[in-house]
């Protein structure tokens, strides 16, 4: 009875005259001696809170995957989840097309139980027609936002002027006619293979000069995340991330891209520089760095906690792939 009415007045306390009331309020019958429990010290829950990232879809993307993804992060319910861009296979100026892509993918990304934040990469944003479709659709093609203290640049890419947008357009579609057999030769030797943006893609001084400027006004964030689809910071010419590195240079942060369907980590500039894999795009068969996956950022109190997740090991409470059935092989999305 005295503990009961002990707990009572600490939760009138807590609940009426301290504005933290998020703190938990851990109950426990009366014990005397040791506890079976290591400590009673709860973290705060508005220091610590989880977002997810999903990375490509695109290469003929076999059914069923990024459904599965959804249910799968509906059940891990993040605060909210981030694209690194690829989620059409887009390559066309027939809007009608267009329309049916990004109907699809909204119908499907619809079903998540949280916000999404969208990003394009190049099959998202392939030539100016594209782009346009975006701008009228998303808006924006680079962005940021600030959640609980944490910022994200929302970097673009595919970020050239029309003139050379076009030129890597035409020798995209060139390259693709090898990769879809319609004529021989090899992809590595064609001319869009040599672009340096077709591997790093690109950012314009509009972009640069406008994140530089989010970064100005946001300089007491406690971490920062640099995202993009192409890994714009192995360039070193001034359309890379060298400019804004610099900027970011004494604070803490972390860049993620996608774009090369195999998941790679490195120390550079002392700093985590992830790339995702995918989440229902397709994989090279010889590298065992390329599978599906869904990676769950804690955002702890001094740094974030990043944990890569296979989908093929997220499982219900029937010890089943939700949605996956008894047929859905993650394996066959390899080429």
């Amino acid at each position: 009875m005295k503990k009961s009415l002990a707990i009572l007045i600490i939760m009138v306390v807590y609940g009426c005259g301290n504005p933290d009331i998020n703190t938990p309020l851990f109950e426990h019958p009366d014990l005397t001696g040791p506890k079976p429990w290591t400590n009673e010290t709860f973290e705060k829950t508005e220091d610590d809170f989880t977002f997810a990232f999903i990375s490509d879809l695109t290469g003929d993307e076999p059914p069923g995957i990024f459904n599965v993804a959804v249910a799968q992060l509906n059940r891990l319910d993040p605060t909210f989840v981030v694209c690194v861009g690829d989620l059409i296979e887009g390559g066309t100026e027939d809007t009608l097309e267009l329309t049916k892509q990004w109907d699809s993918f909204d119908a499907r990304v619809g079903k998540l139980n949280m916000p999404f934040f969208y990003l394009g990469g190049n099959h998202d944003l392939t030539n100016t027609v594209m782009r346009e479709f975006w701008q009228q659709r998303y808006g924006a093609d680079y962005y940021y936002f600030v959640f609980g203290k944490v910022l994200f640049l929302m970097i673009n890419s595919e970020d050239m002027d029309k003139e050379r947008l076009h030129e890597i357009d035409l020798a995209r579609i060139e390259a693709y006619k090898i990769i879809r057999g319609e004529v021989e030769g090899k992809f590595e030797d064609t001319e869009y293979a040599h672009m340096l943006e077709s591997k790093t893609g690109a950012m314009s001084e509009a972009q640069l000069n406008y994140f530089e400027q989010v970064l100005t006004e946001h300089q007491n964030v406690r971490w920062t995340f640099v995202v993009m689809h192409k890994p714009l910071w192995k360039r070193d010419d001034d359309k890379g991330l060298t400019r804004l590195e610099e900027v970011l240079a004494n604070r803490p942060y972390t860049v993620i891209n996608g774009h090369e369907h195999s998941f790679s980590h490195r120390q550079r500039k002392k700093r985590d520089y992830i790339i995702l894999g995918t989440t229902g795009g397709f994989q090279y068969k010889d590298d065992s760095m390329s599978y599906d996956h869904i990676s769950l950022i804690r955002m702890a109190k001094d740094k974030p906690v990043v944990t890569h997740i296979r989908m093929d090991g997220i499982m219900d409470e029937t010890g089943k792939i939700p949605l996956g059935g008894d047929t859905l092989s993650f394996q066959a999305s390899k080429h």
